[in-house]
C-alpha cells in the first residue's frame, strides 16, 4: 500500500543560465530568460521587490478575468521569431504568449531532473506527458526511452516538435500527438497500455480539439483514476502539477492515496517554487503538487 507522508514537501528551483528569478514583490516578478528580461503578475508575490529598479525589455499587463488574457508592453528589440533558451542538453524557443508565459514553464525544471532520477538505469521505458505544451518534459524523458507527449493544442504540438529539432533530437522515440488528454487516457485504459512513468499537468480550463471542455475541479479525480490504470507494481513514478486553483496540496495528495492504495511506494505533495538569484533570494511558491514514486 503506498504510504502517504503528510508533510508538505517544496521542490525549488534556483534557477540556470537560461532562466533567473530575478525579484518579486507587489504581486509581480522580474525574471530573466536567456538575455531578455520580463517583468510578469505574480499574487503570490506579497512581500516588497529587494530591487530598486526592474529594467525589463517587457510587461506583461493582464486583461479581464472574462478574457483570460493580456498584452505586452511593446518591446522592438525581443526577435520576432523568438530566442534559443537551453536546460541541460535540451533546447528549446522562449517568447512571449498572449497568456503572460514565454512557451515553457521554468519552476518545472526540479521535476524534470526528479523524473529523471526515477528512471535512472533505463534506457527501455514508457513514459507519458498529459497536457505536455511545447515538449521540454517530454525532450527530458526522452534520454530514458519511448514518450508519448499528448496535447489538444496542435501549435503547441509542432512547437514541441520545432524544439526537438532544435535539441538535436528529432529521431527520438517521441509521439507527438494532437488529443484530448482525457479521452487519449480512457483510449489507453481500454488498449490495456501501460507506463512507467506519467506527468500531468492539467489547466484550470481548458477545450480539446473537437472543442471538449475541461474544468480541473470535475475531470481531475476521472483523469487521474485513468492514469492510475496505466501504472502498475513495476511503474516508477505519476507526477501531478496544479496551478491558479484555491486548492490544497493535501487534497490531491489525498486523491492519490485513494487511487493508488494497492501499489507499493510513497506519496507526496507540496509547493513548487523557485528561489530568486543572489544571496538571500526567498523562495516563490508557483504551483502544488502530488506526486507516487517506487523509490
Amino acid at each position: 500500500m503506498a504510504d502517504l507522508v503528510r508533510e508538505p514537501v517544496i521542490m525549488e528551483g534556483a534557477g540556470w543560465d537560461g532562466y533567473r528569478l530575478l525579484d518579486s514583490g507587489h504581486g509581480r516578478k522580474y525574471e530573466s530568460f536567456g538575455e531578455y528580461r520580463f517583468v510578469r503578475p505574480e499574487p503570490q508575490a506579497m512581500w516588497t521587490p529587494r530591487l530598486p529598479d526592474w529594467d525589463a525589455h517587457s510587461e506583461f499587463i493582464p486583461g479581464s478575468d472574462e478574457d483570460g488574457g493580456g498584452r505586452w508592453t511593446d518591446a522592438p528589440a525581443l526577435p520576432d521569431n523568438g530566442w534559443p533558451v537551453s536546460w541541460n542538453e535540451t533546447r528549446f524557443t522562449a517568447q512571449p504568449t498572449p497568456f503572460r508565459h514565454l512557451q515553457f514553464f521554468p519552476d518545472m525544471a526540479p521535476v524534470w531532473e526528479w523524473m529523471r532520477d526515477q528512471l535512472t538505469g533505463r534506457e527501455d521505458a514508457e513514459t507519458l506527458n498529459l497536457f505536455g505544451y511545447t515538449g521540454v518534459g517530454s525532450l527530458a524523458l526522452s534520454r530514458h526511452g519511448r514518450v508519448t507527449h499528448v496535447d489538444a493544442s496542435k501549435k503547441s504540438v509542432a512547437q514541441a516538435r520545432d524544439n526537438a529539432a532544435l535539441s538535436g533530437m528529432e529521431d527520438r522515440p517521441i509521439r507527438w500527438l494532437v488529443d484530448d488528454a482525457a479521452k487519449f487516457t480512457a483510449r489507453e485504459v481500454r488498449r490495456q497500455n501501460r507506463y512507467d512513468g506519467i506527468i500531468l499537468d492539467p489547466p484550470k480550463f481548458g477545450r480539446g480539439p473537437k472543442n471538449e471542455t475541461w474544468r480541473l475541479e470535475e475531470g481531475l479525480p476521472d483523469l487521474v483514476a485513468d492514469c492510475r490504470q496505466l501504472l502498475d507494481a513495476d511503474s516508477r513514478f505519476l507526477f501531478l502539477t496544479v496551478y491558479a486553483v484555491r486548492m490544497s496540496s493535501l487534497a490531491i495528495g489525498g486523491l492519490l492515496a485513494d487511487l493508488f492504495a494497492d501499489l507499493p511506494g510513497t506519496i507526496e505533495h507540496g509547493d513548487l517554487a523557485v528561489r530568486e538569484a543572489g544571496e538571500g533570494g526567498r523562495l516563490l511558491p508557483t504551483a502544488i503538487f502530488a506526486r507516487w514514486s517506487q523509490s
